[in-house]
């Protein structure tokens, strides 16, 4: 696990925001860790006839449907690969588990939350309405992904 927070001494106990990251493309994003609800591979897909195509497919998860979005297909980047399968990041949502389908799974980390800032002015149109903000870490930015924000969008576009 990656800390961010760690004093020299290693001893301070500091209110701490946890986060899951994860990658699409090049971008590095959070969420809060408790909405993590499970990380899997890749899951067999039943598609959505006229869904948009942000929604891959569904996903049986022990009896539960849950929709899965392509986060790639989401912020208008580039396809995946072909044979590069995406990992499943099952959220809990206000309206239920949701999956979203990203490129790679990193660690959870522990982050100062007066370290949080705002989203700046440079980030892409298409990502700027799901994220809250970020923090800025010694080797890359994460953006904190905004995940009910994330499900309306989806749910704009279906209607």
């Amino acid at each position: 696990m990656l800390n961010e927070n760690t004093s020299s001494a290693g001893t301070e106990n500091h209110a701490v925001s946890q986060f899951s990251t994860f990658f699409v493309g090049d971008l590095f994003f959070g969420v809060d860790v408790l909405r993590v609800q499970e990380v899997l591979l890749f899951q067999q897909m039943t598609r959505v006839p006229l869904a948009p195509n942000v929604i891959e497919g569904l996903i049986n998860l022990r009896g539960q449907i849950v929709t899965a979005i392509d986060m790639r297909r989401l912020l208008r980047l580039p396809d995946r690969a072909t044979g590069q399968a995406p990992m499943n990041m099952v959220l809990r949502t206000e309206d239920g588990p949701v999956s979203l389908l990203v490129d790679e799974i990193g660690d959870v980390v522990d982050l100062d939350p007066g370290s949080f800032e705002r989203p700046p002015q440079n980030v892409d149109p298409a990502g700027r309405e799901l994220i809250r903000g970020v923090y800025k870490l010694k080797d890359r930015l994460m953006l904190v992904l905004d995940v009910e924000q994330t499900v309306d969008l989806v749910a704009e576009r279906i209607s």
